[in-house]
């Protein structure tokens, strides 16, 4: 017993293996709570589309008392956040969503697929996205598009060079959406991935 009162005798878990077995927890924890943080985002969203509390419980799946406390702690002078809907936005943040969606498509398409770790990590919270992760996911998918060419429909080739296209000539800031509201405010990053990786997903799937 060393005088910190952590025991190393027989048996005793070295400080690294349990820096080792809680890094995972740590990793959901963190993913949590920025999952939280964004279904905060994406309710102000929705409420800027003039959406119902009762619609947006539906949705969220969250009690309607809950979906109102959230809404009340909006300012109110703070403007709601719009966003476009068209798939074709120049911003990083979309193009990251976008990048992301096509990256879940190949990973579920291809068996072994390059990207599917990242996509994974991405998921789980392990990775964000920066210039040097977004560049890296897009070797990947370069690769797996090369490589898995004669299985992936062509639409898929066919985005990632329209999402290429758009990182490699230096992607504006979000505007605010346009709407009736001028006050509008643009949605936050977070909001604009989470976006435009579901409608890029939709798209490829031919839901859209």
């Amino acid at each position: 017993m060393e005088g910190n009162g952590v025991r190393h005798g027989p048996g005793a878990l070295t400080e690294e293996q349990a820096a080792r077995m809680l890094a995972g927890m740590n990793d959901v924890i963190r993913a949590g709570e920025e999952m939280r943080r964004l279904r905060t985002e994406m309710i102000k969203l929705f409420a800027g589309f003039g959406w119902t509390q009762d619609k947006i419980a539906r949705i969220t799946e969250m009690s309607q008392p809950a979906v109102s406390k959230q809404m009340t702690r909006f300012a109110a002078d703070d403007p709601l956040p719009r966003l476009g809907l068209t798939l074709d936005q120049r911003d990083a943040a979309w193009l990251e969503g976008r990048l992301w969606a096509l990256a879940e498509e190949v990973a579920e398409a291809l068996d072994a697929a390059r990207c599917a770790r990242f996509v994974g990590a991405l998921a789980r919270g392990r990775k964000h996205f920066t210039p040097e992760s977004t560049d890296e996911l897009r070797r990947l998918l370069e690769a797996d598009l090369r490589l898995g060419a004669a299985e992936l429909p062509a639409a898929f080739r066919a985005a990632y060079d329209e999402i290429s296209r758009g990182l490699d000539t230096d992607p504006k800031t979000a505007a605010a959406g346009s709407g009736p509201k001028s006050d509008s405010a643009p949605a936050p990053a977070s909001v604009r991935r989470t976006v435009a990786r579901q409608l890029q997903r939709d798209r490829l799937r031919g839901e859209a």
